[in-house]
């Protein structure tokens, strides 16, 4: 019988360790560490055998016949985006996010659109019953007339369903709660997480099924097993979003076979996740106040309006607050700088408060104008009419450059009757609406 060695696993970073350590050394973690069995490998002289047959042989590249990729669309375009427009044959597709957030939910959503689709589902649940599935089914009219479903936490389980039925789709719901046997340590743990979701993968590749895994997050918002599932699967998606607002925004992460800058805008209602579109972040009808602005922003290739709050109020403490929501607060202090020292705005003694309404999280510099104009709307206690729209990065010396894509922004800012769009792109025309150029910071003070 072959030795048994024993290691220690960290469970947030995946970092192994020979001794049992209170805080682990690689992500500083304290209590992560896990001890784990593992068989230790007969020693041998040398690690080439002569009577070996191999597998695979190397071949050139240019010889390698390529194949088109082949997509089956759900029905929900939103998701159809982020995942590059379907679900590849074969794939493994991650998808995480917090408790409660909707995966389990637009994950049945998607059986129920398969199984009406004539497409063989099998639905693996290690968390909830079958009677629970059913109320969640009924309740988001899912057609449940030919979805399998299997609850179960053992991995050998479901390697006989499949084996004794050919299936296109498989979901897991969730990863953590599955154990195989072929691995000494509980559910959850680094090593099953990563043992299940490798043969998973395999078993994917060599049968053409198609594999949906649920992940939830840790409390530092990643998924819990970290990295050790994202280098395996095909697409990582993350669920984010408002929970008071029910809007859902599902972003990809990692995707071999599209785009990783595609986003999909949902919102959460009675019958489960409908698709939110531009809408879920601009409410035109609401009261026009100081201080909000709309500014067209793109997600990937995908231009959409959000609605930029700030609030500047006079501060009763020695050191003003600068606090933003949705927004880099680093980049707002640099804003507010610009505008103290080349716009010679007095903000030295305020209050900041920055919000991005639709609890939506943006990176792209397209948005420096319009914070800036938020900003000064707020100060000067001036609203700003929502026919129009600001787009242009703001430089340190005040200047405002040009932003991608400025025809996208257009159609998008003329769908909501945006009439005037302020940006520095003097060599763009456009019939919809009238572009104005704006070149540095007092530019935007004149308005």
């Amino acid at each position: 019988m072959a030795k048994l060695k024993t290691t220690y696993v960290c469970q947030n970073c995946g970092a192994v360790q020979s001794k049992w350590m209170g805080k682990c050394p690689e992500c500083n973690q304290w209590n992560s560490l896990v001890e784990e069995v593992i068989e230790k490998q007969s020693s041998s002289k040398s690690s080439y055998n002569q009577n070996y047959i191999p597998k695979n042989t190397p071949v050139i590249l240019s010889n390698v016949a390529g194949i088109e990729t082949h997509r089956f669309e759900t029905g929900i375009k939103e998701l159809d985006q982020v995942l590059g427009g379907g679900i590849v044959k074969g794939s493994v597709v991650l998808i995480g996010g917090e408790p409660g957030i909707g995966k389990s939910t637009v994950i049945l959503q998607v059986a129920g659109i398969l199984n009406k689709k004539n497409k063989k589902v099998l639905y693996v649940s290690g968390e909830e019953s079958p009677s629970q599935i059913r109320m969640r089914a009924d309740r988001l009219n899912v057609t449940a007339d030919n979805l399998e479903l299997l609850t179960t936490t053992s991995f050998e389980d479901v390697l006989s369903a499949t084996a004794l039925k050919q299936y296109d789709y498989l979901i897991i719901d969730s990863i953590q709660t599955i154990t195989s046997e072929e691995i000494i340590s509980g559910g959850g743990a680094v090593g099953q997480i990563r043992h299940v979701t490798y043969r998973l993968v395999e078993l994917a590749k060599s049968t053409g099924l198609t594999v949906f895994i649920i992940g939830q997050v840790t409390k530092d918002g990643n998924i819990a097993g970290p990295k050790v599932l994202e280098h395996l699967v095909d697409t990582v998606l993350y669920f984010e979003g408002d929970y008071s607002r029910g809007v859902r925004i599902i972003r990809s992460v990692k995707n071999r076979f599209g785009s990783t800058d595609e986003v999909g805008i949902f919102e959460m209602s009675q019958s489960g996740l409908i698709e939110a579109g531009d809408r879920a972040f601009f409410d035109k009808d609401s009261s026009q106040a100081s201080g909000k602005v709309i500014c067209p922003v793109l997600e990937g290739t995908r231009p959409f309006l959000i609605e930029i709050q700030a609030l500047v109020a006079p501060t009763f403490f020695q050191y003003p607050k600068r606090n933003a929501t949705g927004y880099d607060n680093n980049r707002l202090a640099m804003l507010i700088a610009i505008l103290e020292k080349k716009g010679g705005l007095n903000l030295a003694g305020a209050d900041v408060y920055l919000n991005i309404a639709g609890g939506i999280k943006i990176n792209e510099p397209s948005a420096d104008l319009a914070v800036c104009a938020a900003l000064i709307s707020s100060f000067k206690d001036k609203p700003v009419p929502y026919t129009m729209a600001f787009a242009g990065e703001v430089g340190l010396t005040g200047e405002i450059r040009s932003v991608s894509n400025i025809q996208g922004r257009i159609n998008e800012c003329s769908k909501f009757g945006v009439e005037t769009l302020y940006a520095n792109n003097k060599h763009e025309k456009s019939k919809n609406i009238k572009l104005v150029n704006v070149k540095n910071i007092n530019d935007l003070l004149k308005l």
